[in-house]
């Protein structure tokens, strides 16, 4: 038995059981199939191999096993998933695997004592508890989220935790204390009402501190949040969302707002599937994560001027992600939380008036009393247009184009050529994540060659019979050579992760696609494969023919006449 927890944990949980718990497989021969959770799609692509213990989609073509699935569901990093699984399938980490533990479980373990601490605090001392009632938040929903405070002590907590047995430096590491030229420890969090940050598997992970109005200083920031760690990324945790997702997968909607005051106060007001960005500008991990519950998004923002633009940008990166986004305008108010506790139906009211974001861009950039033609005007016009080209849709993209037509009364296929000429300008962003490591999850488009060579290999297993002596071998591409002498001697794992990567796909295949035409395989993959070998040989003659190498050419050109032959 492996010592690796990675592989002690494939063991102990089965994939289909596991990827189950997440959305709907029915068996599809000896593997399983459902809708893929990470893409759009109305027929199942996804593919679950028992035998394997792999997962694939054939339309996104992304896949892996347990740890990528969740890793990508869950938008996690490594380490968060390990722990995740290990807990489920009841493998300790601390025997098995003791500097995975030091750098990941720690973290954990700091965190959660620094809430119990925080918590303890909040409980002995009454100022910041009716501060914190003050501001409108029930005792309940204190408790629900975890609010503490953090005393105005230099190192209340660091001794806390070092009198538990915790080290000076993996405090700092947990983001909890700093270290100053001298050397000595503070803490980060002083006389500050402390709120949690919550991973999507409700795991504290980090820290907002407000502070105390007693202790405002100016040259002291009101909120700070803990820094980056190996389990607190900014860009990934949207504030509340373990309490929210199963909410916003009911409604199939999200109310995002900006900070943990409008969430808390949304939530009081029964607005139970909102998420905050926690003040940090919203991002394409955010929106990921979201758009696996929804593609529906109610967007709101401050109504002063860095409210505004971080809102305008939160929408346009919400319509290249396919939402269909929505605003909320507070006309009285200036957040969710002073609309809420002013009174539950003004957050209510002003989210059932939320309008289409691109009529709000329509009001906010063309002012109707502008019946002249000037170049502000234009660029007003272009403005909407630029934001018009984010949505993801054409045809409802072709919708608001024929809208702005109405309002300005500029022909329709004016506002499109002016379009096409901003698209030449703007690089549209695409919304597929370039920074998937592809040692977690692999996504890979394969050749005409790779495929033909794929089905070829397929088709015989659909035979039950992988010939070794078969001639048309010869015609596979490189890798699939390999995997086809592997697969002939009835192995199916090579010492080449790539070469897995595309076995488990050909195992997955071969449960779903059996019946394919052997003999018209044979032909396609033999001409592919004569098409790849003149190429070939051109590039040997050309590189011969600049090294004035007569010997090389001469047999290159021979072996190219050979092939002509053939074909």
């Amino acid at each position: 038995m492996t010592d690796s927890p990675v592989e002690l944990i494939k063991e102990k949980i089965d994939i289909v059981d596991f990827i189950s718990g997440y959305i709907n497989l029915s068996r599809a021969g000896k593997n399983w199939k459902g809708l893929c959770p990470f893409h759009k799609e109305k027929t199942p692509s996804f593919m679950v191999s028992p035998e394997r213990q792999t997962w694939h989609c054939f339309g996104c073509n992304l896949g892996g096993d347990i740890f990528t699935f969740l890793m990508k569901y869950e938008n996690l990093e490594f380490g968060e998933a390990l722990r995740v699984l290990a807990e489920k399938a009841g493998v300790e980490l601390k025997k098995i695997s003791p500097q995975e533990y030091k750098y990941v479980g720690l973290l954990y373990e700091l965190n959660e004592l620094a809430k119990k601490f925080f918590i303890s605090e909040l409980e002995n001392n009454k100022k910041a508890f009716e501060y914190i009632l003050s501001r409108g938040l029930k005792p309940e929903t204190i408790s629900d989220f975890e609010i503490g405070f953090a005393p105005n002590l230099n190192d209340g907590l660091s001794i806390h935790l070092i009198n538990s047995g915790y080290s000076p430096d993996d405090i700092i590491r947990a983001g909890l204390a700093i270290k100053n030229e001298k050397g000595r420890i503070f803490d980060r969090f002083r006389g500050r009402i402390m709120f949690p940050i919550h991973n999507h598997l409700g795991k504290v992970v980090g820290f907002t501190g407000r502070i105390l109005p007693e202790f405002e200083k100016e040259d002291v920031g009101k909120y700070i949040n803990s820094p980056e760690t190996p389990i607190f990324k900014k860009s990934k945790i949207l504030y509340g969302f373990w309490k929210s997702k199963n909410f916003i997968r009911e409604k199939n909607s999200a109310f995002l707002v900006e900070g943990q005051m409008d969430f808390l106060a949304s939530w009081q007001a029964e607005i139970k599937n909102t998420v905050a960005s926690s003040g940090t500008a919203l991002t394409e991990d955010h929106l990921s994560a979201l758009r696996k519950l929804t593609d529906k998004l109610i967007i709101t923002f401050d109504n002063d001027d860095a409210g505004q633009e971080a809102g305008e940008k939160a929408i346009d990166m919400a319509l290249k992600f396919d939402f269909d986004v929505k605003i909320v305008i507070f006309q009285d108010f200036k957040d969710p939380a002073e609309a809420a506790l002013a009174g539950e139906k003004n957050l209510l009211n002003a989210i059932e008036k939320a309008m289409p974001a691109p009529l709000f861009y329509f009001q906010k950039y063309l002012k109707q009393e502008e019946s002249n033609w000037s170049k502000d005007k234009l660029k007003n016009i272009q403005t909407v247009l630029h934001k018009l080209l984010n949505i993801e849709s054409p045809v409802e993209r072709n919708f608001w184009i024929k809208k702005l037509s109405e309002i300005t009364s500029i022909d329709e296929k004016i506002l499109i050529e002016e379009a096409q000429k901003l698209i030449k300008k703007v690089k549209i962003v695409s919304r597929v994540d370039s920074k998937e490591n592809n040692n977690q999850i692999y996504s890979k488009k394969f050749s005409r060659w790779e495929l033909l060579s794929q089905e070829f290999i397929i088709a015989l297993l659909g035979k039950e019979s992988l010939n070794p002596e078969i001639e048309e071998k010869k015609y596979l591409e490189p890798n699939y050579q390999k995997i086809f002498e592997l697969l002939s001697r009835g192995v199916k794992k090579s010492e080449d992760p790539s070469l897995d990567e595309i076995i488990n796909l050909i195992m997955l295949k071969s449960g779903d696609y059996l019946i394919l035409n052997l003999d018209e395989i044979k032909k396609e993959l033999k001409k592919e494969y004569l098409k790849e070998k003149k190429i070939e040989l051109t590039k040997k003659i050309r590189e011969a023919e600049k090294q004035n190498n007569e010997d090389a050419i001469k047999k290159y050109l021979a072996e190219l006449n050979d092939l002509l032959n053939q074909k």
